[in-house]
């Protein structure tokens, strides 16, 4: 496999302990070095990324004159100082390598109740989100936050209302009977890791149920064709969203293919990746394929009922059947059965919309029942526009559904955040509580969290004459 391309997806690991154990060199050991020749540098070693200056080796100090601290290896970063530095990054590197866990504690507070009471990170909420994904532990939090509080609160829930409203909604979603329910369909899988997308991704609970479900399905009877998925439903409600995670936790490569531009199967099989979490080198669906053949990957086919042939969907069949590809007619099968595949479209978003404005209770999520007969509702209207034929290799159909009140409340915060950085910390809790319900009031249903996004950004510019 060609190096440039099998690094994709490949998970970043910690650096080992330090070498400075390592026995000191000997005087002899310098004899005959040349300090005047030019070093030679191994092209083909990357375990130091970083270029690392070339000077005149020096005799090693004595080691009874070393200091004591020279012989002890570094120590690993804790949990909570990845906290404080308020890195993220940080935050999950030693939560993935298993150097803590989300439930250590910081004296009597959580890594949790550390994390949400220190004013002074900037990135709070995606620390946040971090812990809660990894499996921090709320049931005591509660208690935790009364406690940092103190006599300041004025009642039992007043520790938790005083949380921005995303921080809110993350934490309730962990303790949410659907969460727990849906997420333990795939405790036992391969599949396991996508559970933490739902601290990345806003509402559509019950279509996380519908994968889950399906993924559960799938690993159980350990079939040989391709898992072949179409999220749809209106534009801004995370259907790409959703699509790109799916690769960076299952930790495996992602190819995002953007359908709008294809015009044959030649176009399909060329394209070149848009996804945000490549490297930026060079692969097209052809070598992506071939350097993956047989093993587990994800290819996005976004906007997949636009491309401008019907008939470039057409080379899809075989792959999605057999689980076996062919890009031309003369050229050997290579084994995509592995491979996930995909599809994003707004085709039903109409239908989505009426089927949930004639619900009885549409403020609040849909029961399994109601998502279950949207699912039959849709299906037709995929078939209509996708073709039969295309439809039969598809695994299940996911419709992506308006969000609660919550959830846009959520969506505005996070978007506040994001937006304003450092500004917020000069802005009273006053005005940006207006900011948000202002959102909420101005924002496009049909539109989603782009919209949201648009009237937090506007709102803001004129809430900063405020400051």
């Amino acid at each position: 496999m060609d190096d440039s391309h099998s690094s994709q997806g490949r998970r970043s690991h910690c650096r080992i302990s330090s070498r400075l154990s390592e026995p000191p060199l000997s005087p002899q050991s310098f004899q005959g070095v040349n300090t005047n020749e030019p070093q030679v540098h191994d092209t083909d070693d990357y375990t130091i990324q970083r270029s690392i200056p070339i000077c005149t080796p020096t005799l090693p100090m004595p080691l009874s004159s070393r200091p004591l601290s020279s012989s002890l290896t570094t120590p690993k970063p804790s949990l909570m100082f990845a906290i404080a530095s308020d890195d993220v990054q940080q935050v999950r590197q030693v939560l993935e390598c298993g150097e803590a866990s989300p439930n250590d504690n910081a004296g009597p507070q959580s890594a949790l109740a550390f994390a949400i009471t220190n004013n002074q990170l900037s990135q709070r909420l995606e620390i946040v989100k971090t812990l809660l994904a990894f499996g921090a532990d709320t049931s005591s939090l509660h208690k935790e936050l009364e406690t940092t509080h103190g006599a300041d609160a004025k009642s039992s829930a007043s520790a938790l209302d005083q949380m921005d409203a995303a921080t809110r909604y993350y934490i309730s979603r962990t303790d949410a009977v659907l969460t727990r329910s849906s997420s333990t369909l795939i405790q036992r899988s391969s599949f396991r890791p996508l559970a933490r997308i739902r601290f990345g991704v806003v509402g559509q609970d019950r279509a996380l149920e519908q994968l889950f479900r399906v993924l559960s399905i799938h690993n159980n009877q350990k079939a040989t064709v391709p898992i072949v998925i179409l999220l749809c439903g209106p534009s801004g409600h995370g259907k790409s969203l959703l699509a790109q995670k799916f690769g960076p936790l299952l930790d495996v490569p992602t190819h995002t293919v953007n359908m709008t531009t294809l015009r044959s199967a030649h176009d399909l099989w060329q394209s070149y990746s848009i996804s945000p979490y490549q490297d930026g080198s060079p692969c097209t669906l052809v070598e992506f394929l071939i350097n993956n053949e047989g093993k587990r990957c994800v290819v996005v086919l976004d906007e997949i009922e636009k491309t401008q042939n019907p008939s470039v969907l057409w080379s899809l069949l075989l792959p999605w059947e057999l689980g076996r590809c062919s890009f031309e007619a003369n050229t050997m099968n290579i084994d995509v059965h592995n491979t996930i595949w995909l599809g994003t479209s707004n085709i039903g978003q109409d239908l989505v919309f009426e089927y949930h404005e004639s619900l009885k209770h549409p403020e609040k999520v849909m029961s399994r029942e109601e998502y279950v007969k949207l699912m039959s509702l849709l299906r037709p209207r995929v078939s209509e526009r996708l073709g039969s034929s295309i439809l039969s290799r598809v695994t299940t159909i996911l419709p992506f559904v308006p969000f609660t009140l919550d959830e846009t409340r959520a969506i505005a915060s996070e978007a506040l955040q994001s937006i304003s950085g450092d500004v917020m910390k000069d802005m009273p809790s006053q005005v940006l509580t207006s900011v948000i319900e202002g959102a909420v009031l101005g924002s496009i249903p049909s539109e989603g969290a782009r919209s949201l996004y648009r009237a937090v950004s506007n709102l803001l510019v004129d809430a900063m004459d405020l400051v």
